[in-house]
């Protein structure tokens, strides 16, 4: 069910979308939404392209049909430097080799003139920490720390309150229950789907791999909202 809200006339692309926990964090700030993934996401609750997303933001540029957004989202594949990456599985040699597309993802977003978005999680992905959220600081049941690189356009960093507890299940072998479960993974107290759905605030897919890459629509909401904040002040 799609949550209503009042729309203001302005789209957002939303590039790299998995099943859309960004999107719908737009979509409740008032904003018309449109999605690209090269894989097939059925759950996704706006339109979308699939295809690959850099090269239909390429298109959409050359054509100039980029013109119809207000602002570019997007979440490129962040396996290559996540903190899970570049931390226990490089010590185990454990995983394989992943494409970083933050690079060219960042160069075709300057080309569009655009305001834009990019989304990492924790790690050592070459963004600009220009804004970091946690779902301590929206009361969700997850910590699901992220990191916005802002471009063309500036919001004041909210303050990270302290956490109130332990993330629940096993780390590195010994269990502790608390106030947030874990969002990744299988086993060891890891969150089940169900668990995943009540602490992001995502009702539209059930699908554990979609939950366990969604960022909650909490955080674009409110990033949302103080896009149109400061848009509001350049207009005046």
């Amino acid at each position: 069910m799609i949550a209503p809200a009042a729309r203001n006339g302005l789209r957002v692309l939303d590039l790299f979308c998995c099943a859309g926990g960004a999107a719908m964090g737009y979509h409740r700030a008032g904003f018309d939404v449109d999605g690209v993934d090269l894989a097939d996401r059925p759950n996704y609750p706006f339109p979308r392209h699939r295809g690959d997303a850099l090269e239909h933001l390429a298109r959409l540029i050359s054509t100039g049909e980029i013109e119809r957004y207000a602002l570019v989202h997007a979440s490129p594949p962040c396996q290559a430097r996540c903190a899970l990456t570049v931390g226990t599985n490089a010590s185990q040699g454990w995983g394989s080799t992943h494409q970083d597309l933050v690079g060219p993802t960042r160069d075709l977003l300057g080309r569009t003139g655009l305001p834009y978005v990019i989304e990492q999680p924790n790690g050592r992905a070459s963004i600009r920490k220009d804004l970091s959220l946690c779902g301590e600081m929206f009361g969700l049941g997850v910590l699901r720390h992220r990191n916005f690189e802002l471009g063309r356009w500036a919001v004041p960093r909210p303050v990270h309150p302290r956490h109130r507890g332990y993330v629940r299940g096993y780390r590195h072998g010994v269990y502790r229950t608390g106030p947030y479960v874990a969002g990744y993974g299988n086993g060891g107290g890891k969150a089940t789907v169900a668990e995943m759905q009540t602490a992001m605030g995502i009702d539209w897919t059930d699908v554990r791999e979609e939950l366990t890459e969604a960022i909650p629509p909490a955080y674009t909401r409110w990033i949302g909202a103080a896009f149109l904040t400061a848009r509001q002040k350049v207009i005046a």
